[in-house]
């Protein structure tokens, strides 16, 4: 080893900065995701496009997700943690510019593609790293951490981003200009960060074949915890994409901070009931969260008929625990279920189901409010996710053991 080696070893961060460095980076990641969040009524009015071509904007982010599932899922493991990570912040930047200088919607969507695939080659990378860096046996931990942390930068994201909208200058602009600052910082934090993948190997060496399947044994196991991810995801995409326009047309809410505060509640709720409950068996809060849903989508379509922001507010909240429910217990069934030597495939299929309830409902809110209402859409989307919600309960209760 040189004296070069040496001192940068030296230099590099370890330990619980070292943890704090790569939680930062997947609550940046994540927060890139929202910051759009309070802006779409803005862009609607700004590009002049429809409430279809607002959540496809929002939906085509899931492309960049898949994108990286299936064909990057395992870069960290070939050529290590930082140079992977540094690879998902770069990209990060990259869409973070295009949305900064966004002039069309063309612009929008190739942003949130990149988007996407930041966020799904950043986040795998995150939660490997973490575990690596948690000392002891016990890395139950790098799960928590690295989903509070994604749920915290999904808010804090519409937030800042709601904040500027209403109270600052240039609110398509600013958001992304300060976006990148936060992304310049945290990418500097990244690479002085431990490496800990001991023995990396080129790019060129990494299979590009994409793995995904469910064994025929645990199938029946597999679809409690893989309608529960969809639906819990399901839910988080109607808020992200839909929710400052249910706000403004059907509640007469016109503030972007309050927009941007909506998502803000439902992202410290999920964060908090996960460090709260994390004692809780995968199973119970799987079957809580499909229990969870039914009343949360109810007062969702109550608020827009009744026009009554406080009943939004109480189903945000409950919203925010459905879906911590929801995305761990969905999780750590899958985990559990999953045989040894093929649960990186199942794990993998169990996220394909999580995108697609971010995208899919959404695009058909989009379309059937176009035909319809905006309160016959929702009320579809909660007889979709009501039907779902009790398929899964069937199947969880008889099979998730």
């Amino acid at each position: 080893m040189t004296y070069a080696q040496t001192m940068t070893r030296d230099n590099e961060l370890g330990g619980g900065v070292a943890m704090v460095a790569v939680a930062a980076m997947i609550a940046a990641l994540f927060a890139g995701s929202t910051a759009l969040t309070p802006l779409y009524v803005i862009y609607k009015q700004a590009f002049g496009f429809s409430q279809i071509t607002l959540t496809l904007v929002y939906a085509v982010y899931v492309v960049g997700n898949l994108a990286a599932l299936l064909f990057f899922g395992r870069l960290s493991d070939v050529i290590g943690r930082r140079p992977a990570a540094l690879a998902a912040m770069s990209v990060a930047v990259v869409s973070a510019a295009l949305f900064l200088l966004a002039e069309n919607v063309a612009w929008l969507d190739v942003a949130r593609i990149l988007s996407g695939l930041g966020i799904g080659v950043g986040a795998g990378t995150g939660t490997a790293w973490l575990a690596e860096l948690i000392e002891g046996e016990d890395k139950s931990r790098a799960a928590i951490i690295a989903t509070s942390t994604n749920f915290l930068g999904l808010g804090g994201g519409a937030l800042l981003s709601g904040l500027l909208a209403e109270y600052a200058p240039w609110p398509l602009r600013l958001i992304f200009a300060v976006y990148l600052a936060l992304l310049l910082l945290v990418t500097l934090l990244i690479w002085r960060t431990r490496e800990t993948v001991p023995e990396t190997r080129r790019l060129a060496e990494m299979p590009m074949r994409p793995r995904l399947s469910v064994p025929t044994g645990i199938r029946a196991q597999f679809v409690a915890p893989a309608v529960t991810g969809f639906g819990a995801m399901a839910l988080v995409g109607f808020y992200a994409a839909l929710a400052p326009s249910i706000l403004a047309q059907q509640l007469h809410v016109t503030s972007h901070a309050e927009a941007g505060g909506l998502f803000f509640e439902l992202s410290i709720v999920a964060a908090a009931t996960i460090l709260a409950t994390a004692r809780l068996s995968s199973r119970f809060t799987m079957l809580a969260a499909l229990v969870l849903m039914i009343p949360t989508v109810a007062l969702i379509v109550a608020a827009q008929v009744f026009a009554s922001a406080a009943t939004m507010v109480i189903g945000t909240a409950l919203c925010g625990v459905a879906a911590a429910f929801g995305y761990r217990g969905g999780l750590q069934v899958v985990n559990h279920i999953a045989p040894a030597d093929r649960r990186a495939e199942v794990v993998s299929a169990f996220f394909v189901c999580c995108f697609c309830g971010n995208a899919l409902p959404v695009i058909g809110i989009g379309v059937l409010s176009s035909w319809t209402s905006a309160i016959a859409a929702s009320l579809a989307f909660a007889g979709m996710i009501t039907i779902f919600a009790l398929v899964a309960l069937v199947f969880g209760a008889r099979y998730a053991r």
